[in-house]
């Protein structure tokens, strides 16, 4: 299980690594084909070149997970983990600044 896990976050950093690699090339392309004044027959290039970049270069595909769990769903950004390890570690007071509130 453990395994899987790894792997989901091994995952999503090398499609971060693509995206920011092919980031410039992305939105030169795409700023080609947003001018409605450049050719048609370029427009197409351009559409062809952006058509034939890594699929997993595209910041769309990227998922914010958790560093521990590798859990997508219920991740605070700023922490980077999901809502259950930050309740866990709040409790310990693992989490520096972070306490349980109480009224």
């Amino acid at each position: 299980m453990e395994v899987r896990r790894e792997n989901r976050n091994i995952h999503d950093n090398q499609r971060r690594q693509l995206a920011k690699q092919f980031e410039l090339k992305r939105n030169l392309f795409k700023a080609f084909l947003r001018d409605p004044e450049i050719p048609p027959e370029l427009r197409e290039q351009q559409q062809y070149k952006l058509a034939k970049l890594p699929r997993n270069s595209s910041f769309t595909r990227l998922r914010n997970r958790c560093i521990f769990t590798g859990r997508s769903r219920g991740v605070y950004q700023v922490f980077r983990m999901s809502r259950i390890v930050f309740r866990e570690l709040a409790s310990k007071g693992a989490l520096a600044g972070i306490k349980k509130a109480s009224w």
